[in-house]
């Protein structure tokens, strides 16, 4: 049984607010089809009073800005790139391109083809998130893209400094000083001064994702990124104030990041809500931290750690911290999330921020049937054939003769009796030429 310590807000008012959302998406991106740049400007304008020249940075502005980012900052940002590069390139070492023979003279074959533009949102608005032009720059780049567009807002009227060096240093070919749903739709279906691309990776807000999710099928995305979630599965051993520190550094991402405790502790409940509400007046991002928790947060307590594994898959969170005696147990008991952090000394910030692994993950349950943005998500698997045996020309032929009108598609069944034809002289009754 579960006994629930703390309740989110009723899901009536999530959907409600996500209506709205939806609502100013659409209007936006129906703007800035028919108008373009024009559309672009003012809405850049609007949400992020910013209206440059130019909303693309040239390469002697991205070296200035770059030349006054501290050195500190610059080998820290070059150090978490390796890493995340370096998983990057062993994610593509574990796709294979093969040719095989199936039968006499059949050959097939599948590789994997690059997109050849992408486009890269990185967060900003109030926090420079440097750590997604890692995740979304240097992760196509190392897929073979040739192209990577890379956009982000400023941050308060000012160019955020740090975001634009990682975005060069990762690679990308464009930079861009544009933010919210006018990048998104921009980069989706092109104005007079930005190309479209082909698929668009990134995390952002309420506003982001639906503008990613409206456009979906126009362009590829990698998956639909919301808000930050995190859950941290606890047993009796678990220390509360690690648990409320945890939960809070996902909360600070926005006033609607859910933060939830599994436990199968009451003590450990009850004292992580405790932390919890020591910790939160004291915050510098109390603003975000504190709605965060008070609306989404919740504490559930149960009875065994089997019910704990259940409803953790039961919520399909982004990212899933697991704070127990034996946390690989929940590599073989668990099935839906988008990242497991493993043991006390595993924390979701070192994902978010420096360990190497991707941050853009899957949240709103969209972990039931997807991973996290990875190399393949920038590559189209795709197969080719040959068949130059005659023998297997015109076995092929006559089978999908037969197999073509069982279906009724006369037009493919003739199709295969030429080869046979070609191949071996069957007749063909259909050709009275």
């Amino acid at each position: 049984m579960s006994e629930i310590l703390k309740h989110a807000v009723p899901k009536a008012e999530v959907t409600a607010s996500l209506a709205q959302v939806r609502e100013t998406v659409t209007g936006v991106i129906a703007d800035i089809r028919e108008r373009g740049d024009v559309a672009v400007r003012e809405y850049s304008e609007k949400f992020d009073k910013w209206s440059p020249d130019s909303f693309r940075l040239s390469d002697e502005e991205v070296e200035k800005i770059v030349a006054s980012v501290p050195e500190q900052v610059i080998a820290d940002i070059r150090f978490v790139q390796d890493q995340v590069r370096a998983f990057a390139r062993h994610q593509l070492d574990s796709l294979r391109e093969f040719e095989v023979e199936t039968l006499p003279g059949v050959r097939l074959g599948q590789k994997h083809i690059p997109v050849q533009a992408a486009g890269a949102y990185i967060p900003g608005g109030r926090y420079p998130l440097t750590a997604s032009a890692h995740m979304t720059i240097i992760t196509a780049k190392v897929a073979g893209v040739p192209r990577v567009v890379a956009c982000t807002p400023p941050i308060r009227g000012e160019i955020p400094a740090a975001t634009v060096a990682a975005m060069r240093l990762a690679g990308a070919d464009e930079i861009w000083l544009l933010g919210g749903v006018q990048a998104v739709a921009a980069m989706a279906v092109g104005t007079d001064s930005m190309r479209p691309v082909n698929l668009i990776a990134g995390p952002g807000n309420a506003y982001v994702a639906e503008a990613k999710r409206q456009l979906f099928g126009e362009i590829g995305i990698d998956l639909f990124a919301g808000p930050t979630e995190i859950l941290v599965l606890a047993d009796e051993q678990a220390d509360p104030f690690v648990c409320a520190v945890d939960l809070l550094s996902q909360a600070e991402h926005g006033p609607d990041s859910p933060a939830v405790l599994i436990t199968t502790s009451r003590e450990v409940a009850e004292k992580t809500i405790a932390e919890v509400e020591r910790i939160l007046p004291g915050m510098p991002t109390r603003d975000f931290a504190e709605p965060a928790w008070r609306d989404h947060g919740q504490v559930h307590v149960v009875d065994s750690l089997d019910e704990l594994y259940a409803l953790a898959d039961e919520f399909a969170f982004e990212h899933v911290e697991v704070l127990t005696a034996e946390p690989r147990l929940a590599l073989e008991r668990m099935t839906q999330y988008g990242a497991l952090f493993l043991g006390e000394g595993t924390c979701v910030s070192f994902g978010d921020k420096v360990i190497g692994t991707n941050h853009v993950l899957p949240t709103r349950g969209a972990a039931r049937y997807t991973g996290g943005l990875w190399v393949g998500k920038y590559l189209k698997t795709v197969t080719y054939q040959e068949v130059n045996d005659t023998g297997s020309q015109a076995l092929l032929g006559r089978l999908c003769g037969r197999a073509s009108r069982v279906e009724l598609f006369e037009g493919h069944a003739r199709s295969g009796d030429v080869r046979a034809a070609k191949a071996a002289g069957d007749e063909l009754p259909w050709n009275t030429a």
